[in-house]
């Protein structure tokens, strides 16, 4: 439980992990309070939380602006003279050089490949620094086709890796992870480029004067919130994320008997990591099920923690165990948009909402409601369907809110 003692701690950045563990196992029990104890420790320029926890404890892109920068000044303040000079580099193409932890079996690397595939060769020349082990999946394999050169680079050290940016002079350098889980920035605050972009695995701003530019769309950042990010956005015409069109199909003709779900039922669904859940739109849901009589609520799999809180908390609300559905995890890309398709519709999270889980519903012919924040994290989903053609319905709006 949130308490008064994790409050006070002086460990830097430990109240908002011990929220982000919390909300792990789906525990809210005091998360608005631990939430508004973050928020006012950020206003004033405490180290209260990671950024990346942070997005999806705050729903503020002011603050979550606030937090990520005082990471950035705590961790990574330049030791050292910039490794770029402002030279000017004479090339014959733009070289770019994406750096991650994710080229695997990874939804940063499924969304990507198709990019990669789709570089002009004869203006650009695209390379990789890989941050984790080779394996042996088709998508890793296919991801270092892609690239003219692909550096395993997971046992370099920050500055190494910077180091050999400066000495193949990278004219842009893509940083794909941002602040999460396995990620660098150490390599970006060396600035081994004249250009540093962040895009794609991270949600919000950086917070840091050595990123550029963000890649971005108009949905997921508005012109009026420019102020809340240290990097100037870049847009897309359309959505900032991108889908692979060539992404396998499934062999496999799924029912709904393979997946555990019941035949007529309506199938709400929410593919979304289980730490993203929270209590306010869980209630929703509960009253959802019970408003549509024999329907359930499918669900990844999360931990055991996780899975017995949440059924105790359908429970409270008068809904029956059985109506909460988990799905395991399937290795297979194609299989997993296959068995996607037996849902009837998707329930997006707040304030960290669907961002490939759902492009892989529309994928599967699911549609998706959403809400559409105030942040970046919380928007995606609607790029998506604006992309897509699917624009704001005001149609069930009373109802819905009646719901709530």
């Amino acid at each position: 439980d949130w308490s008064s003692d994790v409050c006070s701690s002086d460990l830097p950045y430990f109240p908002g992990e011990h929220l982000a563990l919390m909300t792990e196992v789906c525990f809210w029990r005091g998360l608005d309070a631990g939430r508004e104890t973050l928020e006012a420790g950020v206003r004033v320029n405490k180290k209260v939380s990671l950024a990346f926890s942070f997005l999806s404890l705050s729903s503020s892109p002011e603050l979550q602006h606030c937090c990520a920068g005082i990471y950035a000044k705590d961790k990574l303040r330049p030791t050292s003279p910039p490794l770029y000079g402002g030279e000017r580099y004479k090339h014959d193409r733009i070289r770019i050089a994406y750096v991650s932890a994710d080229f695997r079996n990874h939804a940063v690397a499924h969304a990507l490949c198709g990019v990669l595939e789709h570089h002009d060769r004869t203006r650009f020349a695209p390379l990789a620094f890989s941050l984790c082990k080779r394996e042996a999946d088709p998508i890793q394999r296919r991801l270092a086709a892609a690239f003219e050169h692909f550096t395993d680079a997971e046992t370099l050290s920050d500055e190494r890796i910077a180091s050999l940016l400066r000495e193949k002079e990278i004219d842009i350098a893509v940083d794909l992870m941002g602040y999460t889980h396995e990620s660098r920035p150490g390599i970006f605050a060396r600035r081994p480029a004249p250009i540093q972009v962040n895009y794609l695995g991270f949600p919000g701003t950086m917070g840091a004067d050595f990123m550029d530019y963000i890649v971005a769309d108009r949905m997921v950042i508005p012109e009026e919130e420019w102020r809340n990010y240290s990097e100037q956005a870049v847009y897309l015409p359309d959505s900032y994320m991108p889908q692979d069109s060539r992404e396998p199909c499934s062999e496999r003709s799924w029912t709904r008997a393979d997946a555990n779900l019941p035949e007529d039922a309506f199938v709400f669904c929410c593919f979304n990591n289980p730490s993203r859940l929270r209590l306010e739109s869980f209630t929703i849901w509960m009253r959802l099920l019970k408003a549509v009589p024999g329907s359930v609520l499918w669900l990844v799999k999360p931990n055991a923690w996780a899975m017995r809180h949440l059924i105790a908390e359908a429970a409270r609300r008068g809904v029956a165990a059985e109506r909460i559905v988990f799905a395991p995890y399937l290795e297979s890309r194609g299989d997993h948009l296959a068995r996607l398709a037996l849902a009837d519709l998707f329930l997006d999270t707040w304030p960290f909402g669907a961002h490939s889980s759902a492009a892989d519903a529309l994928r599967a012919g699911v549609p998706v409601l959403t809400y559409k924040g105030a942040a970046f994290a919380s928007r995606v989903a609607a790029s998506l369907l604006s992309a897509a053609g699917l624009p704001r319905s005001e149609e069930h709006t009373s109802e819905l809110q009646s719901l709530a």
